[in-house]
């Protein structure tokens, strides 16, 4: 399937990004990620138009393209820059992994469903986007051979911090996780030293559960 970016597609990017920055996002960066890359190719032909709304959206798997607001949302707090070796768990679309590489991190990404993972990981390169390493596996468990990272971003909800992701952060790191059962809390860990972290919450979020692997 050949993926089509129009004018029209590109005039709806503007009109998103101006939704996103009046909703308070300040980082241009983040606002010119949003802007460049086209999130129909990451949805469902049949929603293609929805995807410049500023809402999330059912993909395969159960699981949800999230919301480009929680994108930029969570891609701001993480205060990426260029060359962050970055952990993602919940690989999901691939929307969020895609806004980091733009924004020049070096990315390492995790996925629980196998189906996604292997749909993405094909679809990311055939766009352009090269992750670092994409792994399929439990996301509570992070990245251990890799570590440590700078920053961490969880893009689904967890009932609780795993301990393996605030033990794979660089001193000066960032974890933004969004915290709670059904309803989430934003939340962002700076690791201020070996052992101790700063923690600061940012409202209320939905999103689909952080699956764990009970094997």
């Amino acid at each position: 399937m050949e993926l089509k970016d129009n004018y029209r597609h590109q005039g709806k990017r503007k009109q998103l990004v101006e939704t996103v920055r009046a909703k308070g996002i300040k980082d241009e960066k983040v606002l010119t990620a949003i802007g460049k890359i086209p999130r129909h190719w990451f949805m469902d032909s049949s929603f293609e138009d929805h995807a410049y709304q500023d809402k999330a959206f059912p993909i395969a798997a159960d699981q949800t393209i999230s919301q480009p607001y929680t994108v930029a949302f969570q891609t701001e707090l993480l205060a990426v820059e260029k060359g962050d070796h970055i952990l993602e768990i919940g690989t999901g679309s691939g929307y969020q992994t895609a806004v980091l590489c733009e924004l020049g991190a070096k990315v390492f990404s995790i996925e629980r469903q196998q189906e996604l993972y292997k749909k993405t990981k094909l679809f990311l390169s055939k766009i352009g986007y090269r992750p670092k390493y994409m792994a399929f596996g439990d996301g509570y468990k992070g990245l251990p051979d890799y570590a440590p990272f700078d920053k961490v971003i969880v893009t689904a909800g967890a009932p609780f911090v795993p301990k393996p992701l605030l033990a794979q952060l660089k001193v000066g790191g960032k974890l933004v996780i969004p915290v709670g059962e059904n309803v989430q809390v934003m939340t962002l860990y700076t690791r201020t030293s070996a052992k101790s972290f700063e923690k600061k919450e940012f409202g209320e979020f939905r999103f689909v559960p952080l699956l764990e692997d009970k094997n």
